[in-house]
């Protein structure tokens, strides 16, 4: 394994070159008690919903050491992908980081890349992966990503569970560098700053985010609309989704943070014109070669196309009954006027 220490600021300028919005390195050790015991009650509580590979390798969560023999530190970097061009108002909506081309892809690519312009090697003839001289994860491993992010002093997880980067906000694409080999220094935990502040929670549709900082993924509306298998979503769950049939940004909209947002410039993250063109009839309409096009290369494939037409026809058909509510509500108002009036003339 490498043997040569390596220097802090040399890995946060080399980072910072490849795009990524912040970097932080923390020492490669199992999590902290108090983390042991939020994802451990986490876990026995079911909050999982039928996510079952996030109750699996629970020792490997607590300590990512397991992930490469001989880890020292762990490079945390954020890449923003506030997004510069919204889809229009007034038509089906998707989460922001749904918007461009799979991160996934991307933030491995830079990891890579980073990695080897430190000089670290990567040796294809070594088919377990935890015998390199590094490992690359993003959302590729049991790897408690905020936790490790707020450790390398990157930022805090708010209220909401997501990482807050003092200044600039929720909406980052997470990943981790975690290398066999030591650093001149390491960083220094980023401190909470959500104070009293609880809008996150009180702007959850489903109450998905408790007061207790817990959270029930099968309340998510992400969850829901994109991990669901459901054949079908519940009227009552179809109306909170508003106009957003994939993904939810409504605890990140309401995180007064946010406002000091700067929009991505990183060309892969930007929407396709073909996206910001689709509207209400369009989205009813998809075809699924439609859908291959549209979504080629990107994360929202996720929810496969049956899934993003039971979400289309779910807030279709949420929408209609607040139209057709309106209408009604307008037409006893309408009559109890007429009433009203007749009333007043026979006296």
């Amino acid at each position: 394994m490498n043997s040569r220490l390596l220097n802090n600021d040399i890995i946060k300028a080399e980072a910072k070159r490849l795009g990524f919005f912040a970097c932080g390195i923390a020492k490669a050790e199992r999590v902290d008690e108090a983390e042991e015991k939020c994802l451990n009650r986490w876990i026995a509580e079911g909050n999982y919903a039928n996510m079952e590979y996030m109750a699996n390798h629970t020792d490997i969560r607590l300590d990512p050491r397991l992930l490469l023999d001989g880890a020292k530190i762990i490079v945390s970097v954020a890449m923003n992908y506030a997004p510069k061009t919204p889809m229009p108002d007034g038509q089906p909506q998707m989460a922001a980081y749904s918007y461009g081309l799979d991160y996934h892809d991307i933030l491995r690519k830079k990891l890579y890349a980073l990695a080897q312009n430190l000089g670290l090697n990567y040796d294809k003839s070594i088919r377990e992966p935890e015998k390199q001289e590094f490992r690359v994860c993003v959302d590729t491993a049991p790897i408690l990503e905020r936790y490790w992010a707020q450790k390398a002093g990157i930022g805090w997880q708010g209220r909401s569970h997501q990482l807050i980067i003092p200044h600039a906000g929720t909406m980052f694409f997470l990943g981790e560098l975690i290398i066999a080999a030591e650093v001149d220094h390491y960083d220094k935990p980023m401190e909470n700053h959500c104070g009293n502040c609880s809008k996150c929670i009180d702007a959850c549709p489903t109450k998905a985010l408790n007061p207790d900082g817990t959270f029930c993924s099968s309340r998510c509306l992400s969850y829901i609309t994109i991990e669901s298998r459901e054949a079908e979503i519940s009227d009552d769950i179809a109306h909170t989704m508003g106009d957003t049939f994939y993904g939810c940004d409504r605890c990140q909209q309401a995180c007064p943070w946010n406002r000091f947002a700067t929009a991505t410039d990183i060309p892969e993250l930007q929407p396709k014109p073909e996206l910001l063109d689709m509207t209400w009839e369009k989205w009813q309409s998809l075809t699924e070669d439609d859908y291959r096009r549209l979504f080629k290369g990107c994360a929202a494939k996720r929810a496969k196309y049956d899934g993003i037409m039971r979400n289309i026809r779910a807030i279709t058909k949420a929408k209609c009954f607040i139209a057709e509510k309106k209408i009604t509500k307008k037409l006893q108002i309408k009559r109890l006027l007429a009433l009203t009036s007749s009333d007043h003339r026979e006296r």
